[in-house]
């Protein structure tokens, strides 16, 4: 266990405990992505309650996830590693089904994959370089969001497509912005500065 400042000036204890409630749910957030897929395409790409509740669900628990762990000062290194990686999953393929059915456009998937990418590469250089994992940041997760509330129009909403124009245009743009920070952050990580 060790107490560490943010970059941002936060100071949380981040302990090294793997089997936590908050860890569990991040693990869950992934898993039902098999069901919504699933039960969508066998039900001939319509929406039943089923799957209504699923994605809910995976919803929910990204929120879930942190309230538990500072709730039961559950802060992991394992947890910081696990919380984003779900979400990049789940986010993952689920547009992945909705770029396979045409839905969403194949430029916008390889765009979000490839931010992504860079990030968590990131990520892992900052791991191997100072012996821990770099928490997100907020506006990665807000970038997260409104990526979801892009795939809930075009999900839930298939003619509401101004709706879909207009989130798809501020999601590339959030992205563009939250890789920004990513890169500010890691070069600050990089230089010495003290993280969570």
């Amino acid at each position: 266990m060790r107490e560490a400042e943010n970059v941002d000036g936060k100071k949380l204890l981040v302990k090294d405990d793997i089997f936590t409630w908050s860890n569990l749910i991040s693990l869950t957030r992934v898993i039902v992505v098999v069901p919504i897929i699933y039960l969508h395409y066998i039900n001939d790409f319509n929406i039943n309650m089923a799957i209504i509740l699923l994605i809910a669900y995976g919803a929910i628990s990204d929120y879930l996830d942190g309230l538990v762990a500072r709730w039961r000062n559950e802060i992991s290194e394992l947890g910081k590693l696990l919380d984003p990686v779900s979400d990049k999953l789940m986010a993952f393929f689920l547009f992945l089904y909705t770029v396979i059915i045409g839905w969403i456009p194949v430029w916008y998937f390889v765009i979000g994959v490839a931010r992504d990418l860079v990030i968590m590469a990131g990520s892992a250089h900052i791991k191997k370089h100072r012996g821990k994992v770099a928490m997100s940041i907020m506006s990665g997760k807000i970038s997260v969001n409104v990526m979801a509330l892009y795939w809930l129009s075009v999900f839930f909403f298939r003619e509401a497509e101004t709706v879909h124009t207009v989130l798809l245009t501020a999601s590339v743009l959030i992205m563009a912005y939250s890789f920004i920070e990513y890169w500010v952050r890691y070069k600050k990580i990089m230089a010495g500065a003290d993280f969570n």
